[in-house]
């Protein structure tokens, strides 16, 4: 299951309903929407919702049928263990990955933005950015890690030549297992046009 539809089938399973939701179904062969919701007292659209949900997770069936010449669909239970499993580094990893390996950054010119020292000297602890216009303007603080500040420390200068995030890895000194909190944090940067990229 993907984290988009796990979330989905968390909002749903959450509610306070789903158990007897559940329990109906497990009990009827199957079920409409209307029989479910007068069986509970429950509004008809919040357990159409719920059911329509689950079928398109694949945990109900659902069979249309015509009754008096009105359609309707009954549901049926297809799964009586319902698990799920969400790989993180697979779904959430990698985003932006492949743009920013091929790429080249450096600091952008008059990016408003103060770089605060770590007590070392060695790195930065925190950097603050100025974002948005006029009166509506407001300092964003951004807590680093030690890697993170040691990869800071060695961003090149506005006027300095671009490097890959790799070379000022190495340059830094920084472990390769930190580079997805780095990654993150430069994709965060260039949204905030501290950083500028080519290639």
């Amino acid at each position: 299951m993907n984290f988009e539809n796990a979330a989905r089938f968390g909002t749903y399973i959450s509610k306070n309903y789903s158990k007897d939701i559940f329990r109906l179904l497990n009990n009827y062969r199957d079920i409409s929407a209307s029989e479910a919701a007068s069986r509970l007292g429950m509004h008809i659209q919040t357990v159409q919702d719920f059911m329509e949900a689950m079928a398109d997770l694949g945990i109900l069936s659902k069979k249309e049928v015509t009754e008096r010449k009105r359609p309707y669909f009954r549901y049926t239970l297809e799964k009586q263990k319902i698990a799920f499993e969400i790989d993180l580094l697979e779904e959430l990893g990698n985003a932006g990955e492949s743009i920013l390996e091929q790429s080249k950054i450096r600091e952008k010119r008059n990016a408003g933005v103060r770089f605060s020292m770590a007590r070392s000297g060695q790195y930065f602890s925190n950097l603050a950015i100025w974002v948005g216009k006029g009166r509506e303007r407001s300092e964003k603080k951004i807590n680093l890690t030690t890697a993170q500040g040691k990869f800071l420390y060695n961003l090149p200068f506005p006027d300095g030549e671009h490097l890959s995030l790799e070379e000022i890895r190495v340059k830094a000194g920084v472990e390769p297992e930190h580079m997805p909190e780095i990654k993150d944090l430069v994709e965060d940067l260039i949204q905030y046009k501290v950083i500028e990229v080519i290639g």
